[in-house]
């Protein structure tokens, strides 16, 4: 590919995933305050990386080496849309199903779209002479522009729907910190949560189309491309040699090992903010119109600094924005734990939403990054494991999501990002050890 094809790639694959995620992102937002009758929210978002975890190990070679990098991006879309024919009829029987089937597809859509971003990384290093880190580092942190200014357009097409002609004045005596998931259904809470069918349908509709219009782009305007990797024959069967791949890499590589908690907080950190913030201080306090407003704050602000870090990691490396984004997320949740939020606080929810965000971006663009560049050897088996752990935590922080106080969940956030500070303070140790390794053997 000339330079322009490989730039012109990575423009269409972002604009379909920002399509694609202006509609899932925003309605994850919303489920557990708008489908939360018997927990029908949660447990959707909590069967899809349920599901992740098992598609991980089994399909993404498998249907990538059948449909190729391309044609595996649009037909995973399929699931998606199907989740949001879904929504129209929000009760255990739809959105379970659907579940399923959007979590087997997503797996081999974010493998796909996570090798072909790094192997354009790599044609591009070599037609520019440029470092290879570098400019893998650039594209995933382009792609996380466009890709987080999706939570914009789809938060503000659910707020514009949902705000209400008055809005009602409730108490908010049990919001935040000591909101206890059984409020959102019963007492003067309810009234915060509640929309009409119409307003639903609409929202759905929209989102329905934003996500047919993704598959679309990336079906007509992504060029396919032969990976610099061959694939085997295995790679065209349905077989566990992906788990078995998978779990071999985790073993035998100490680094991938000690990425694990940070992978998991990725998941558990994006599915407090989705699940929790919005349910129990916002939606609780401020009403379900507001949780749009405030999620485009977070997402302005991820996408600002998803392609600023991006280009400034080449500059002072991966670690000074690790340890931002850690102190950034840590103090927000200490934050969070003794905030009583009232309807007066309204600057601050923003300026919390932003501030997460802006960590948030650190997490997605340079883990991403780091696993693209450490392991570019090995992308797909690495990237599997990506996707594993970080469903491990999604799933498992939307499956306790109507079980505990928001305290509780808050608890459980400040252990494993303390694990996860730990483990990547050895990885960093560990990649230093084999570089300077690496510099001795070279050198005369």
């Amino acid at each position: 590919m000339s330079k322009t094809t490989i730039l012109k790639n990575v423009f269409v694959v972002s604009l379909g995933f920002t399509f694609l995620f202006t509609a899932f992102n925003s309605m994850a937002n919303l489920q557990t305050s708008l489908n939360k009758e018997e927990g029908v929210g949660a447990w959707s978002m909590s069967t899809i990386y349920v599901t992740m975890i098992c598609s991980c190990m089994f399909l993404p070679n498998f249907v990538i080496g059948r449909l190729g990098c391309k044609w595996t991006i649009p037909m995973a879309m399929l699931g998606y849309i199907l989740f949001m024919c879904a929504n129209f009829y929000a009760v255990k029987g739809t959105m379970i199903p659907s579940s399923i089937i959007l979590g087997l597809g997503a797996a081999p859509l974010w493998s796909a779209k996570c090798t072909y971003l790094t192997q354009l990384g790599v044609w591009y290093a070599k037609l520019t002479s440029r470092d290879q880190d570098a400019v893998i580092n650039m594209f995933f942190g382009f792609f996380f522009l466009f890709f987080q200014s999706s939570q914009i357009w789809g938060n503000l097409i659910s707020s514009l729907v949902f705000t209400p002609a008055t809005h009602n004045q409730t108490s908010d005596r049990e919001c935040g910190a000591q909101f206890n998931p059984h409020d959102a259904v019963q007492g003067n809470k309810s009234n915060n949560f509640e929309q009409s069918h119409d307003k639903v349908f609409t929202v759905c509709g929209i989102y329905l189309g934003s996500a047919v219009v993704a598959a679309i782009i990336v079906s007509i305007f992504l060029d396919p491309i032969v990976l610099d990797k061959e694939r085997s024959e295995d790679d065209r069967k349905l077989s566990p040699r992906l788990l078995v791949s998978t779990f071999r890499h985790l073993i035998s590589s100490p680094i991938q090992l000690m990425l694990i908690p940070v992978t998991i907080y990725s998941g558990l950190e994006q599915a407090f903010m989705g699940g929790d913030f919005t349910k129990a201080y916002i939606s609780c306090t401020l009403g379900i119109w507001n949780v749009g407003y405030i999620m485009i704050c977070y997402g302005v602000a991820d996408a600002i600094c998803s392609i600023l870090f991006g280009r400034l990691v080449q500059y002072v490396g991966h670690i000074p924005f690790f340890i931002l984004a850690f102190v950034i997320h840590g103090s927000l949740q200490i934050t969070f734990l003794y905030w009583e939020p009232h309807r007066e606080d309204m600057l601050i929810f923003y300026v919390c939403a932003a501030l997460w965000g802006m960590a948030d971006a650190v997490i997605q663009t340079q883990l991403n990054a780091l696993y693209g560049s450490v392991f570019s050897g090995n992308a797909e088996a690495a990237f599997a494991n990506y996707r594993l752990w970080e469903s491990l935590g999604f799933a498992v922080t939307f499956a306790y999501n109507d079980y505990l106080r928001t305290d509780m969940k808050l608890y459980i956030c400040l252990g494993v990002l303390g694990a996860s500070v730990v483990c990547y303070t050895i990885v960093e140790g560990l990649l230093f050890k084999a570089k300077t390794k690496s510099a001795n053997i070279t050198s005369p």
